[in-house]
């Protein structure tokens, strides 16, 4: 007795990241970085978010993320994240301006490629190449949405980076489907059995995106959604998809996406909410690019890190060739084509969440991409969000002075 009330005091005042302390103090010490940074320097406060977590990996504490209550958090503010950015994807834009949708395709497909055969030249096995170049095709819409939001950018470079990180967002969340079920498939003695599930789990996402999107525009329709009761009724049917996402094995990240996507192109109104959905979802996001830069340890950056900045070079270079291809008929300068490539370089959360869920499922060549792609992504974490941010003001669309 007395044993368990002595550890029931003691336990929360434990110095660990798992413990309540720590957990309070790595909080307070994010906020007050990401506060610094914006103040100090005109940084976005992920910065400062980022690093935290740096300094969590750099004393071997940082997240895994198999840790159940962190992936239920970092889920969450992932989905609000994803679920913003696809309700700012209009398709008939992209129906009247065909040369911008031809570029999504062409450097997600080009950046795809080209991290694959280099990952090949370097000796890495087949499946994990696959994987990574699949994660590479993908823009950070997570950091591309925050930096937007805090530089209060606006313009035809912005619009435009949007829509890409949405675009190949999308491209490479159903490329890590088609590419795990084709693995799981290719087993003769599996397929049977496991064709079904695949089908559900892909099937699934659209409709329950679709179903999201709808039951937020029926919402809208009747209430403001500035108002704060409002905001927790979005949340909490952001929280209630999630829950059947999971209960029956579809995308976490596909279905919020998909759900954004449906509701601002079901309707000519303008959607206007709190910025990730309020102080709650505020607080999720800074827990996520906490977690994600803490991710990579300083062994794989050692490890895996010369091969990763390769692959990273020839996806940026990949990207700035499909961009540069069409700039011109897409109606960009040559300048805003080249701020435009510089937004393609942050790879965070999205990326790490496909090469986790990949891992899971195909454990062998999981283990061979993981290192790769926490090597890759402690590379860009920091100087990502920062490329971004001087690539808008270059383009003259991020005023340094604004106060977020």
């Amino acid at each position: 007795m007395t044993d368990g009330l002595w550890s029931l005091i003691t336990q929360p005042w434990t110095l660990r990241t798992d413990a309540l302390l720590g957990i309070s103090l790595l909080l307070v010490l994010a906020a007050l970085l990401g506060e610094a940074a914006w103040r100090l320097l005109r940084w976005p406060r992920l910065i400062g978010y980022c690093v935290a977590g740096t300094l969590l990996a750099l004393g071997n504490v940082g997240a895994k993320g198999s840790e159940p209550s962190l992936r239920l958090a970092i889920d969450v503010a992932l989905a609000l994240l994803l679920f913003e950015t696809g309700a700012r994807l209009n398709l008939k834009w992209l129906r009247r301006n065909q040369r911008l949708l031809a570029t999504s395709v062409l450097e997600a497909l080009l950046s795809g490629a080209a991290v694959y055969f280099t990952a090949r030249y370097f000796g890495v096995e087949t499946r994990a190449a696959a994987a990574f170049a699949v994660v590479a095709m993908s823009v950070s819409p997570a950091v591309v949405l925050r930096v937007v939001g805090e530089s209060a950018a606006a313009g035809q470079v912005t619009e435009r980076l949007i829509a890409l990180s949405t675009l190949n967002t999308l491209y490479a969340l159903v490329a890590a489907q088609l590419l795990s079920a084709g693995m799981v498939l290719s087993d003769p003695e599996s397929w049977e059995r496991t064709l079904l599930p695949t089908l559900v789990s892909f099937g699934g996402s659209l409709v329950l995106g679709a179903v999201l999107g709808s039951v937020v525009a029926s919402i809208a329709r009747r209430l403001d959604l500035r108002n704060e009761n409002s905001t927790v009724l979005l949340l909490g049917c952001v929280l209630l998809a999630l829950v059947v996402a999971k209960t029956f094995q579809l995308s976490t990240m596909l279905v919020p996406l998909l759900a954004g996507i449906w509701l601002r192109n079901r309707s000519e109104r303008p959607w206007v909410w709190p910025r990730h959905f309020g102080t709650a979802g505020g607080v999720l996001v800074l827990v996520l690019f906490v977690a994600v830069s803490s991710a990579g340890q300083l062994n794989m950056v050692l490890m895996a890190g010369g091969v990763a900045a390769a692959l990273l070079g020839v996806r940026l270079v990949a990207k700035g060739v499909a961009v540069a291809a069409l700039a011109r008929p897409s109606g960009l300068s040559w300048r805003q084509a080249g701020c435009l490539v510089l937004g393609t370089l942050p790879l965070s959360a999205t990326g790490w969440l496909i090469g986790l869920d990949f891992a899971k499922a195909h454990p062998e060549p999981g283990a061979v991409l993981m290192p790769l792609l926490l090597a890759a992504i402690a590379l860009v974490e920091l100087i990502g969000p920062l490329v971004l941010l001087y690539g808008l003001r270059w383009a003259g669309e991020a005023d340094s002075q604004t106060d977020a």
